[in-house]
């Protein structure tokens, strides 16, 4: 528990019970906010730090379940521990299926719910990184020029300078000048790390019209 910054969202109706947890993680460090219900959940601001969620599967209103299912249809990747005084097979694989990091049952070990928050944190930090990566590598593709586009949809297949410009209609020497200039822009050092670039992107290859 390393993040001076990170935080976990606790979600049960039990006042008793979110303090408990709460003082635990505080005893490691962590910063923690209380939500009695899912509504109040959703009327949260998301924070901007690596976050898990500790949640109750049963409480007044909406479960736990049906926020695990709201958070996915919105997209929104918040690695969820659940617990719950009432387990069932149905509930724990079907809280599983939708990808929750753990199913706890009351009571539990505090070191369990330790780990779970710990893995859930070290896997919110990691989609935040990729989410970074990806955003920066958008921005530099934005920077290209349509041609400097269409040259690198080209290169990354493996086509050759003279099979380029033979594509699009133009010099040998001028496909040379916007590659070099599209390698620079994406901060690439090599064709294959161009293509893996493209592959993030999920950049369409274009059908050469000749070779």
């Amino acid at each position: 528990m390393r993040e001076a910054n990170s935080c976990v969202l606790i979600v049960d109706d039990d006042p008793e019970f979110r303090d408990s947890v709460a003082r635990l993680l505080r005893t490691v460090g962590l910063n923690t906010q209380h939500f009695s219900s899912v509504s109040d959940f959703l009327k949260a601001e998301a924070l901007d730090c690596p976050t898990c969620l500790v949640l109750d599967v049963r409480m007044p209103g909406r479960s736990g379940l049906e926020l695990q299912r709201d958070l996915a249809a919105a997209k929104r990747e918040l690695p969820v521990i659940f617990i719950t005084a009432h387990a069932d097979i149905p509930m724990t694989v079907q809280a599983m299926k939708g990808g929750a990091i753990e199913f706890l049952t009351k009571p539990f070990r505090d070191q369990d719910l330790l780990d779970a928050v710990e893995t859930g944190l070290d896997r919110d930090r990691a989609r935040r990184e990729r989410d970074r990566s990806l955003n920066a590598l958008r921005e530099r593709f934005d920077t290209l020029s349509a041609r400097e586009r269409a040259i690198m949809a080209l290169a990354v297949t493996g086509r050759l300078n003279k099979q380029i410009a033979n594509d699009i209609g133009i010099t040998e020497s001028t496909v040379k000048v916007h590659r070099s200039n599209l390698m620079r822009k994406m901060k690439a050092r090599s064709l294959p790390e161009l293509a893996r670039m493209a592959d993030i992107l999920k950049l369409a290859p274009e059908e050469p019209s000749g070779s």
